[in-house]
């Protein structure tokens, strides 16, 4: 089940970078809100896919289920009830509102892990 797997580590470090610049420099109403949750769920995917060997969909799921459970820590507004309101990285890494959108974001983000997935490996399966 452990298996270290370069390529996805990479991807990780790259979409971890990216989710940095996009907190750190972008303040937009598109890209950071959403294209952020978007990729957070990617990059989560490839961290998983890092270290784990586990099937597609069932990475998929726990990876959706995370981020679901996320968002609902949110509506129950985690970060105030641990104190933690006056901390800017849990702020950033937990977040702060709950929000419907979120949900569709991290559902299309693992939409394209599932597409990519099936993509890479009908072209490896055909070289």
């Amino acid at each position: 089940m452990w298996q270290f797997n370069r390529t996805y580590f990479l991807l990780t470090v790259l979409l971890f970078a990216t989710e940095v610049c996009i907190a750190l420099f972008v303040h937009d109403n598109f890209v950071r809100p959403y294209l952020g949750d978007v990729l957070v769920v990617i990059l989560i995917y490839c961290f998983v896919k890092s270290f784990l060997k586990v099937a597609v969909t069932k990475a998929c799921i726990g990876v959706l289920l995370f981020a679901f459970g996320v968002e609902i820590m949110q509506y129950f507004l985690i970060v105030e009830k641990l104190n933690l309101q006056d901390n800017r990285l849990a702020r950033t890494v937990i977040g702060t509102s709950f929000a419907w959108e979120d949900i569709l974001a991290y559902i299309a983000g693992i939409v394209i892990v599932i597409v990519s997935e099936k993509f890479f490996s009908k072209k490896q399966t055909l070289q």
